[in-house]
């Protein structure tokens, strides 16, 4: 019987639609993450009878047909791009992104990836780097003397020290933009790699080219909307369980033939 299947892929699909909310909430406090959406598509459709199928000698068609549906499928898991709030921290390594783009940061390997996660720190050295080491790109140190970091909208990092009162220029934040965010690879650790789907990188200062603006002492809190996940998952929940039902009466109908005589 058909309708077992059918109704597995549907539990499948809605198991896949909680597990997706489920990575979410636990996400609510993730430094810039945007929520992700599970998106589904209907299996083939077995043609019993097609639409526009002659049924009669005078040329009479048939106007809809039979067509019969195998269940669903998982299409995609896509990001859902939003600003999320900006919480303001004081830490004058702190910042976020106000609009589209990202940070671009160089891993261990020499590849480059890219960052909405705007908590930054310096090493030993003076290096601004990102949480996890990776440093900036490009590369912008910090020296040992200096009293105070100042960071403008346009990503200008400037020094102030003890010894005098003009600050000095130590390099430019540039942010990547893509024709396609949605098509970066994410990699975790607040990390996404470019791929053919998105696009090549579009680097520019910030607040040209589309890009956002940089704002210091604040970062971009997660864009999760906790009601509304929460409601997915009701949602998805008693998807389940109606898919459930359905293999148990599909199982009683069998019961049902196996016992006639």
């Amino acid at each position: 019987m058909r309708a077992l299947k059918i109704a597995a892929t549907g539990m499948s699909a809605q198991q896949m639609r909680v597990e997706v909310i489920a990575n979410n909430l636990s996400n609510m406090s993730t430094t810039g993450y945007n929520a992700r959406r599970a998106d589904f598509a209907d299996l083939h459709y077995q043609q019993l009878a097609r639409p526009g199928t002659v049924n009669a000698s005078d040329g009479t068609v048939l106007p809809t047909g039979v067509q019969l549906g195998l269940g669903v499928r998982p299409a995609s898991v896509s990001m859902i791009l939003a600003q999320g709030s900006l919480s303001a921290t004081g830490a004058d390594l702190d910042i976020a992104i106000e609009g589209s783009g990202y940070l671009e940061v160089t891993l261990p390997s020499g590849q480059q990836a890219y960052t909405r996660d705007g908590a930054l720190k310096r090493t030993g050295e003076g290096l601004i780097v990102t949480a996890d080491g990776n440093p900036v790109s490009p590369e912008i140190v910090i020296p040992p003397d200096t009293r105070s970091i100042s960071i403008n909208s346009a990503g200008e990092v400037y020094a102030y020290f003890a010894q005098t009162a003009e600050a000095q220029l130590l390099g430019q934040i540039n942010m990547a933009g893509f024709t396609n965010p949605k098509g970066l690879e994410a990699i975790g650790s607040n990390l996404f790699l470019e791929t053919e789907a998105s696009g090549p990188a579009i680097q520019s200062t910030p607040g040209e080219d589309g890009l956002g603006t940089v704002r210091q002492g604040y970062l971009e809190e997660s864009s999760v909307d906790a009601v509304k996940e929460i409601t997915d998952l009701i949602e998805a929940q008693r998807g389940y369980e109606l898919n459930s039902k359905v293999i148990s009466a599909a199982d009683q109908m069998l019961a049902a033939t196996t016992q006639v005589r």
